[in-house]
């Protein structure tokens, strides 16, 4: 069995405000531990389903450099660094079993989330393929979905629990914590955290034929909304892309993996 485990920060127990997440505060590095911990936490719930299980960690946050490679369990491969195929879900092929999301945020614009937003919360508002607005959750499922691949768990708050019901029926949830908004939760002790995860883990392995995650079949409409019209602009340079309105464009992708690239690519032009 190969699994592929994407870890991001935000939705990590403990955290809270952009200072805990952004390098050169303190509370960052104490919370790249809570990071590798949770990270560790679903690496054991794989090993406990399947002892001589492959398990490619994919550091998915900012830079994506935030794990701390020397506490990752020694049996687990990380993937680390920016730029890369697949972004989030880098390592992501058609032979990965299943797909662990550790550690995820609401989408941009969700109300009541802890650190919501999508791919870039400084650039993009939102997300729309043929029509269907997704976070960094439900492009991410998508994506696997395209290689016939199960999501089959997320952690983090509440509200990214609510979104795994809408982008991957039959994924299960782990809530580290409840948003009271967009920079405060309720939250459970993060040893404890660890413990669920790592107990859901070989359930959601177990029930991987069961998730029904959103499959986007041939051309995808897609639409990114930025918050300012100069964000649009560079973008405005690869061929094949509209400008619905000052802060909105439009590319019809010829598959998913296609759009899901064009989103990062957009993300990085409209941070110039």
């Amino acid at each position: 069995m190969r699994v592929l485990v994407s870890v991001d920060m935000e939705g990590i127990a403990g955290v809270v405000h952009s200072d805990d997440i952004q390098p050169g505060h303190r509370e960052y590095e104490r919370n790249r531990a809570l990071l590798t911990a949770e990270a560790n936490a679903a690496v054991r719930g794989v090993y406990a389903y399947a002892a001589d299980a492959q398990v490619l960690v994919a550091d998915a946050h900012a830079q994506f450099r935030n794990l701390l490679p020397e506490l990752l369990n020694q049996r687990a491969e990380l993937l680390r660094g920016t730029p890369r195929p697949n972004g989030m879900l880098a390592g992501l092929d058609a032979d990965i079993d299943a797909v662990l999301f550790v550690g995820y945020h609401g989408k941009a614009g969700a109300a009541r989330s802890v650190l919501a937003h999508t791919v870039s919360g400084r650039v993009i508002a939102d997300v729309r393929c043929d029509g269907s607005s997704l976070g960094e959750l439900g492009l991410n499922a998508a994506l696997a979905a395209h290689y016939g691949v199960p999501s089959v768990l997320v952690s983090g708050d509440d509200t990214v629990a609510a979104e795994a019901v809408e982008v991957a029926a039959g994924m299960r949830c782990v809530v580290v914590k409840r948003a009271l908004g967009a920079r405060a939760a309720r939250m459970i002790h993060p040893e404890e955290a660890c413990r669920r995860i790592e107990l859901e883990v070989p359930l959601a392995l177990a029930d991987r034929a069961a998730v029904r995650a959103r499959r986007f079949e041939g051309l995808v409409r897609l639409e990114v909304q930025v918050h300012r019209p100069y964000m649009a602009e560079h973008a405005l340079l690869v061929p094949g892309m509209e400008r619905v309105d000052g802060c909105t464009l439009r590319y019809e992708a010829p598959d998913f993996p296609t759009a899901y690239n064009i989103v990062e690519l957009i993300a990085v032009l409209g941070s110039l």
